[in-house]
This record gives C-alpha cells, sequence and structure tokens, in this order.
C-alpha cells in the first residue's frame, strides 16, 4: 500500500471499465485521483465512492481548450500532476470498406489524438518539476491485426508510436513515457451485454489463460507503471492479454487444452 503516496494523477475515461479500476486502485494506493471522463453522472458517482481523494472533471480529451482548462482546475484542486493515465477510448466494429472517412477521424480523435493532448497538456507541468510518469492505454490490437477494427487498430498502432517519440524527448526531462496493451477485458467495451464472467471466458477458450481479462488486471500494470518501482522503466510496451499476442490454440490438436 502507499505506492502512490503523495502523488497527483489524472485518469481519462475515469469514469467505468478499466479507467474506473485505474481510479480505485490509485486512491488505494494513496494518490489524489482527476477522475476525468465525459460521462457526468458515473463520474460524480466515482468520485463520490472515494472520498475526498478524488474529485471529477469533465474532460472531452479530443478538446485542446478543453484539456488546458482540466489540467489547471485539477492543479488547483488537487495539487502538480504527477502521473497522467490516457485511458479514453472508444470501439468501433466496421470493416474497412464499410468504414466512412467521419468513422475513421472519430475514432482516431479520441484514441489516438486524445492522447497526444494530454501528453502535450501535463508535459510541461512535468518538465517544470522534473519529474513525472505518462501511461499510455494501447491495445493488443495494436500489436497485430484485427478484423473490422481498422480504425481502432490504425489508432492502437498509433499509440504505440506516440509513445516511442514522447519517451525518447522527455525522458532527458525526467518524464517516463510507458504504454499498455490489454486484451480482451471483462467492461462494457468487451463485455456489452454484460454476461457473467465465466459465461464470457468460455469465448476466450483459444487464449492461452483461457479467460476474459479484469478491469483490475490491467490497473495493476498502470499502478506499477505510474509508480516508483518502474523508475528504469521507459517507453516500454506492457502487454496485458493472457497470452493472446503469444498465439492461439486450434482445437484439437496436440498442446491444446485436454489433448
Amino acid at each position: 500500500m502507499g505506492r502512490l503516496s503523495g502523488k497527483v494523477a489524472i485518469v481519462t475515461g475515469g469514469a467505468r471499465g478499466m479507467g474506473a479500476a485505474t481510479s480505485r486502485l490509485f486512491v488505494a494506493e494513496g494518490a489524489k485521483v482527476a477522475i476525468a471522463d465525459v460521462l457526468d453522472e458515473a463520474g460524480e458517482a466515482l468520485a463520490a465512492e472515494l472520498g475526498d481523494a478524488a474529485r471529477f472533471f469533465k474532460l472531452d480529451v479530443t478538446s485542446e481548450d478543453n484539456w488546458a482548462s482540466v489540467v489547471s482546475e485539477v492543479e488547483a484542486a488537487l495539487g502538480p500532476v504527477d502521473v497522467l493515465v490516457n485511458n479514453a477510448g472508444i470501439l468501433m466494429f466496421k470493416s474497412l470498406l464499410e468504414t466512412t472517412k467521419a468513422d475513421y477521424e472519430k475514432v482516431l480523435g479520441v484514441n489516438l489524438v486524445g492522447e497526444f493532448l494530454g501528453i502535450k497538456a501535463v508535459a510541461p507541468g512535468m518538465i517544470a518539476r522534473g519529474k513525472g510518469s505518462i501511461v499510455n492505454i494501447s491495445s493488443v490490437d495494436g500489436m497485430k491485426g484485427a478484423n473490422s477494427l481498422v480504425a481502432y487498430a490504425s489508432s492502437k498502432w498509433g499509440v504505440r508510436g506516440l509513445t516511442k517519440v514522447a519517451a525518447m524527448e522527455l525522458g532527458h526531462k525526467g518524464i517516463r513515457v510507458n504504454s499498455v496493451h490489454p486484451g480482451g477485458v471483462d467492461t462494457v467495451m468487451s463485455n456489452h451485454s454484460g454476461a457473467a464472467r465465466e459465461d464470457v471466458d468460455k469465448g476466450y477458450a483459444n487464449v492461452p489463460l483461457q479467460r476474459i481479462g479484469g478491469p483490475e488486471e490491467v490497473a495493476a500494470a498502470s499502478l506499477f507503471l505510474a509508480s516508483d518501482d518502474a523508475s528504469y522503466l521507459h517507453g516500454a510496451e506492457i502487454v496485458v492479454d493472457g497470452g493472446m499476442t503469444v498465439g492461439t490454440y486450434y482445437m484439437g490438436f496436440p498442446g491444446s487444452p485436454g489433448m
């Protein structure tokens, strides 16, 4: 406990799913957390649940002006920003030929441009203090292709490049920048129907760990990167996917489950 004591963190998309799990864990580890999201009701409810260590700030990550105002408000209310978790994201299932230019730009606007703007908004303050940690949430689909996810996969591959460049340019200023690449995670984004986790796990039989991930498991990776425990981890890609990117089982063949 206390791995983030004295630190102030902004978690985008912090009102639900992986963002909410991250906000809860960061508060439990001693941080003051700015829950930044467009979901007013969920964000306010989570802030009330977490008490004085958390505040909700409405943030549209695609707006540069909104970023500037929220960072200023966070610093006035909670203190200088030590950690940014760029978690906000949207998912769109459409084939390449069905995806319109507007569709493509919408997904990239939130998933990639939003993270770029977040880095630009917090970096000056971190540079002035000579320290900081930025955690960019990408995806396993930023490590491989994915059918019907042309906009999403493009955005998540882009986050990898953004992370590498930010790491090169900000590292000598004391700011660590890393990315996290979740696989399937039991949130609204991956489990639209709200099915029981044991039922969802059945769809992951060809993944080495044979289950969907929990949002708290991704939050744990973000906590590590945000903390001083990861003091020499920089420009790294932490894959939290149950082995999905290792490969998939061909069921019924030697080495597959049950064989």
